[in-house]
């Protein structure tokens, strides 16, 4: 007995029973196209530049993991100062809640990487390989033979091609221009981790832009699937002007619309959805649906703009509102990321020193003195060697002397120093605990910083009395 099922709008990019449907989207031409290519190449070749760039001596982005130094556009970060980095990210964040309550994910279809190189490579590879959308459909469904085979093998050679080289300069943010060149001239044995990670990432690659394609955009990625709560009747998205396109049918019907049904729109999407059911989850904002449809309207000397950016209000007839309460939340909150980000920026100082009690006894009293004994640890987060001097200061007793960290210590650029600092106090002059702090001296500009305050301890001075050396004198007997 059939079962009467409900009209539903179901995933484009899978089948009714949950397989994985192959897209074959065709190639559209239009101004937004047109657009699209030059911001993707723009993005690539950023990408591809940056470990070029040579900012203060190190490349524009320069995630030095192994010696924990982290270069953005002249800024270095020790791993210290890696909070600085999270007003950065929140901000950018922000930004992007911003723009998706302007522009709905306008960013997936423009500037996000995955879209960038899926569509404006991967892509472009299989319709120079297997031809446009009919002639990969007809490849897709003929049997295997010299010709097919051949055709797979050197598509998907060229993916791996590619996969190795985005991989590559991906491993180069990492581990320098420099770093890759020598690796790549030795063994993978010698440099395993750098070659397990650049296998790895190759094959994710290849298998995400070779295989899973828009299930990435659909599954995976958590902003599309809070794009509907970043955005409202008011967000300017790709939508289809119901209005003046239905009711449709052909183009000398009576009584019809401008929409003439010509799935033109769903064949150029890249997610496989039919836009003239409304705006969907998988919409990327990517614009190949208006060109497509715009083409069509031309060709029929009818006004394009069928399908085309707009507000759910602006199609409703209203007039959209770009300044409203979550715009504005949104405007805050960015300014207000970045704004601390740029003041934790520039508090960042040049030089880090910190002092540790070493491991062991507190203190040790040897022939009447008493001995604490620390390390200093200094950083220089200069792209320069800087020499140092240190000196002690708060309420400190007479006859307390420090040895071990008196001379002058140069750093190396970037570099980091540990050395011994062993402060003794004669034992009489120890009454109680005290504090004590390092100031640093760079001798180049005569700047100084000072550590934060660390405690020199010893014995209760009361185990000095007379009275308690007595008693211990008449227990030895």
């Amino acid at each position: 007995m059939p079962v009467n099922r409900p009209n539903l709008v179901t995933l484009g990019s899978i089948h009714e029973d949950g397989r994985k449907k192959t897209l074959h989207p065709a190639d559209v031409s239009g101004k937004f196209t047109r657009a699209r290519r030059l911001v993707a190449l723009l993005l690539m070749v950023i990408y591809v530049a940056l470990p070029w760039i040579p900012v203060n001596g190190y490349p524009a982005v320069f995630l030095d993991v192994l010696n924990r130094r982290f270069h953005f556009m002249g800024l270095t970060l020790a791993v210290q100062d890696l909070w600085v980095g999270f007003f950065l990210v929140t901000g950018l964040g922000f930004g992007l809640f911003y723009v998706t309550a302007f522009f709905g994910r306008v960013w997936c279809g423009w500037t996000c990487p995955y879209t960038v190189f899926l569509e404006h490579v991967y892509r472009r590879i299989e319709r120079m390989i297997d031809g446009d959308a009919a002639a990969r459909r007809r490849l897709d469904a003929a049997p295997w033979g010299v010709g097919k085979i051949t055709r797979r093998v050197v598509k998907h050679a060229l993916y791996v091609i590619v996969s190795l080289i985005v991989a590559h300069v991906f491993l180069s943010y990492f581990v320098s221009l420099r770093g890759l060149y020598d690796m790549m001239q030795e063994s993978p044995q010698k440099h395993a981790v750098a070659f397990g990670v650049m296998t790895v990432i190759t094959a994710g690659f290849y298998g995400a832009f070779s295989w899973f394609r828009e299930q990435f955009c659909v599954i995976l990625c958590p902003y599309g699937r809070i794009q509907s709560a970043l955005s409202d009747d008011h967000t300017v998205t790709i939508g289809y002007d119901k209005k003046r396109g239905e009711p449709r049918g052909k183009v000398d019907m009576k009584g019809a619309g401008d929409c003439v049904n010509c799935l033109r729109c769903v064949q150029v999407c890249p997610t496989g959805i039919d836009i003239r059911n409304g705006l969907q989850m998988e919409c990327i904002g990517c614009a190949a649906c208006v060109d497509a449809c715009d083409d069509i309207m031309l060709k029929l000397g009818r006004k394009p703009g069928l399908v085309r950016y707009s507000s759910f209000v602006a199609f409703m007839g209203g007039k959209t509102r770009f300044v409203r309460g979550r715009t504005i939340l949104y405007t805050a909150l960015l300014l207000l990321g970045l704004g601390v980000f740029g003041y934790a920026a520039n508090r960042i100082e040049p030089l880090r020193a910190n002092v540790l009690r070493m491991q062991g006894s507190p203190y040790y009293v040897n022939a009447g003195v008493l001995r604490n004994q620390f390390l200093v640890r200094l950083i220089n987060k200069r792209n320069e060697a800087r020499t140092f001097t240190l000196a002690m200061e708060g309420d400190l007793p007479a006859g307390l002397a420090a040895a071990g960290a008196d001379a002058p210590i140069t750093i190396s650029a970037l570099g980091e120093e540990l050395k011994p600092l062993m402060i003794t106090l004669p034992q009489t002059g120890f009454t109680k605990p005290f504090m004590i702090s390092l100031r640093v001296t760079d001798t180049a500009d005569a700047k100084s910083y000072v550590t934060k305050p660390f405690e020199y301890t010893g014995p209760d001075p009361r185990l000095n009395s007379d009275a308690y050396l007595d008693a211990r004198q008449y227990l030895q007997q």
